[in-house]
């Protein structure tokens, strides 16, 4: 089978490499794997949410199955953002969660992500065993009452049911809303924003909770069909966003992706604030605040050299991670630190959450510019960025092409060439059959004659 799962779970075209018998195979396997109830005596219970694609329902009622053969029972939240699954998996004191997502993939494309207890990521010890279990087939198969059954989160029983008081009070949508606006407040009013929600997971919750966070809210793109998720919209196409901010003539525009785990932001003037600059507006404020644990933000090695510049003019020091947020929120805990995130939009408040969270991101964006009064394009000011080339080269062997030599002595001729004056940065994606380089310099032509020379020998081999 190769290796399972990538950067951010199990991954693949929807009905074909992600198929529904896989999608049975890794649920049952991760009831094995995750069985140990939090609570003694507990029916062990999974939370299982989607977004919108139309894949999403079929792969539902698979990974449904696999959990419910395994002995477990499933809570269905329906479609909701992954941080939204990862905090219900905390609130409902559930054994896993799982989110059946490809994020910002097209529609195609589908993803099992999973929890353990509390809602974190899986290390990577623990996706060895599902992926070990999944490969063997070894998963228990009960039978009679211990056969898993399928509740009901707006507060209807079965017989063996035992869960928290949480569950049922509200439906699962107004719990995160409301969970959402109690951590960021009620202030605002007088914000004007455009919010592209990519007819994803967010098109719904999003809005809901900028608006009951007081501002005034203009969605686009929350329409979701089924097969338009991220079709020329979203955080991959901001230019929708910087057109609507420019024609509403709003304070501010935020992108979400297609599970809403990420959010780019655009200034009034529609330039776009991408998640080197949320952060740095995010970490100032928190530093100011004193609430920047050790004064220390965590970033992954695709941030901005601009980004590491202006937190050390502003006595903020950067711990770098490898790509992933999952690694940045390995950082985190081991810290304790209280801010993290990447470039692409992923930004993590341990605090209040496990994972990257958008709403979230855009809610804390937003009350930093009511706190201070200043518009985003001055607060995102203070990151200025250097040059910096990317080019994603479509490959068919993602380890032959970052082990060749000829690929390695190429990298750290162009790394002699920089000098300090910039960096290389050769990673093969997790998610995609594609090798990214990156190339950082302060002068963009040479940035990019660089990434250009890399990108046809890595085409090459």
């Amino acid at each position: 089978m190769g290796h399972l799962f990538g950067t951010d779970g199990v991954r693949g075209l929807a009905n074909d490499s992600l198929s529904p018998e896989l999608a049975l195979r890794v649920a049952g396997a991760a009831a094995q794997v995750l069985g140990a109830d939090v609570r003694s005596g507990r029916r062990k219970v999974a939370v299982v949410g989607r977004d919108p694609r139309a894949s999403g329902e079929m792969l539902e009622a698979a990974v449904t199955a696999g959990l419910t053969a395994a002995g477990m029972d499933v809570l269905p939240v329906g479609v909701l953002p992954t941080p939204a699954v990862a905090y219900l998996t905390g609130l409902y004191e559930a054994s896993l969660g799982v989110m059946i997502s490809a994020s910002h993939n097209p529609m195609p494309d589908n993803g099992i992500k999973i929890f353990a207890a509390g809602g974190h990521k899986l290390e990577d010890a623990v996706e060895e065993q599902i992926e070990a279990r999944v490969n063997s087939g070894d998963v228990a198969r009960p039978t009679g009452a211990a056969i898993g059954r399928v509740l009901n989160a707006s507060g209807a029983r079965h017989p063996g049911a035992d869960l928290p008081d949480q569950v049922g009070v509200g439906g699962t949508h107004e719990r995160y809303v409301e969970h959402l606006v109690e951590v960021t407040g009620r202030n605002l009013h007088g914000l004007t924003v455009v919010v592209d929600c990519a007819h994803g997971a967010a098109s719904e919750v999003g809005p809901a909770a900028y608006r009951e966070a007081g501002a005034n809210v203009v969605a686009i793109n929350a329409e979701p069909d089924g097969l338009n998720i991220n079709d020329r919209c979203g955080s991959t196409h901001i230019e929708q966003v910087q057109r609507a901010v420019l024609e509403h003539g709003a304070d501010l525009g935020l992108a979400h992706d297609g599970d809403a785990d990420r959010c780019l932001a655009v200034d009034a003037r529609g330039e776009l604030v991408d998640g080197d600059a949320i952060m740095a507006v995010l970490a100032l404020g928190m530093h100011e605040a004193g609430t920047l644990v050790q004064d220390t933000l965590v970033a992954t090695v695709m941030s901005n050299l601009g980004l590491h510049l202006a937190m050390r003019a502003a006595g903020i020091t950067v711990r770098t991670t490898g790509v992933g947020d999952r690694y940045v929120l390995e950082e985190l805990r081991a810290g304790g630190f209280t801010l993290g995130g990447e470039q692409s939009g992923h930004v993590v408040f341990p605090e209040y959450g496990t994972t990257g969270d958008g709403v979230l991101t855009g809610l804390q964006l937003m009350a930093r510019m009511s706190a201070t009064g200043k518009p985003l394009a001055e607060l995102a000011g203070v990151v200025q960025k250097v040059p910096q080339v990317l080019v994603n080269v479509p490959v068919t062997d993602k380890s032959a092409v970052t082990a060749d030599p000829g690929i390695l002595e190429a990298v750290r001729a162009a790394e002699e060439l920089l000098g300090d004056t910039g960096r290389i940065l050769l990673r093969p994606s997790g998610t995609e059959q594609l090798v990214r380089v990156m190339v950082e310099a302060t002068d963009h032509d040479r940035a990019e004659q660089l990434a250009d020379d890399l990108a046809k020998r890595v085409a090459s081999v």
